[in-house]
This record gives structure tokens, C-alpha cells and sequence, in this order.
């Protein structure tokens, strides 16, 4: 009687580890991995600076000034390319937006003047631009848009 491996496909697989040298590698490998992986974890997020300043939105009709609301944020029109418009100086576009993960701001809302309606906000400083999400209970189905950092010397209106 011949000696048959009782599972056949045990029988296929290469054997253990067996070289001292090669599984103290492995395991070193996989401990300075996991070493990594945790103190990636217990450093704190890094706040990300913060969208406070002004801002020309997308069309390029206006600009809206972000600033500190108690601990949110909000932000109100600062400029309007056309005087035609000059009513909207002051108004509220911007509110209750708070930090949240990853450098973003939300948690808020926004107007947009054109729809006459408020949204849910998100908004990511990225340098000079900033990237604002609007969105209705589902980022997905969202708008993203991008706004630029006003110049320095831009004229205000006077609410």
C-alpha cells in the first residue's frame, strides 16, 4: 500500500518557512509596517488653514468676504460687479460652517441668490482657489464650483 497524502491539495502547497533568517525578515517587515500604520493614527490632523478672506465666485459677479462668526464660520457679499446688483451688499451666503475632516468646512449652508434658495455647504481651501460644494441632503448629486482668492485691493460695497 502506498502512501497517498490524505488531503491532496496539502500536498501542492510549498512548504512552511522554515529558514530562520527569512521568517525573522518577514516579521520585521510586517512590525516596522504596523509601527507605521499607528503612528500614523495617533498623529493628531494637521488643521488645514482655515477659508477666512475674501473670495470671487465662479461667475465672477461677486465676491463674498468669509470670516469668523463666534467659533463658524459665515460669509456675506463684499462686491458686486455690477451696480445693478448693489442691493445684495451685505447679504448673508454663507453660515454655520464648522471644521470637519480632512481640512473641509461644513455643517453649514449656503444662498444662492439666482435659485433663491439655501443649500448644505462643503468647503475645501486649496491655496488661492477654494472649492465649494453645494449639495441638498446628498453630496453626490451636488454642484462643486470653484471660487479665487480676491486681490488684495478689491473695493468693497457699503451695506
Amino acid at each position: 500500500m502506498s502512501h497517498q497524502p490524505r488531503f491532496p491539495a496539502a500536498a501542492a502547497r510549498p512548504p512552511a518557512m522554515t529558514c530562520p533568517r527569512r521568517r525573522s525578515a518577514v516579521l520585521a517587515a510586517t512590525l516596522a509596517t504596523l509601527a507605521a500604520a499607528a503612528a500614523t493614527l495617533a498623529t493628531p490632523a494637521r488643521a488645514a488653514e482655515p477659508p477666512v478672506g475674501t473670495w470671487i465666485d465662479q461667475t465672477g459677479r461677486g465676491a463674498v468676504e468669509i470670516s469668523y462668526c463666534g467659533s463658524d464660520l459665515c460669509g456675506r457679499v463684499v462686491w458686486l460687479k455690477d451696480a445693478v446688483n448693489e442691493k445684495a451688499c451685505g447679504m448673508a451666503i454663507l453660515g454655520n460652517l464648522k471644521p470637519a475632516a480632512n481640512g473641509t468646512w461644513s455643517g453649514g449652508w449656503i444662498y444662492d441668490p439666482d435659485r433663491e434658495e439655501k443649500f448644505d455647504v462643503e468647503l475645501t481651501p486649496m491655496g488661492e482657489k477654494l472649492k465649494v460644494l453645494g449639495y441638498a441632503g446628498v453630496k453626490l448629486f451636488g454642484e462643486t464650483v470653484m471660487w479665487t482668492r480676491a486681490p488684495a485691493g478689491l473695493r468693497k460695497c457699503q451695506a
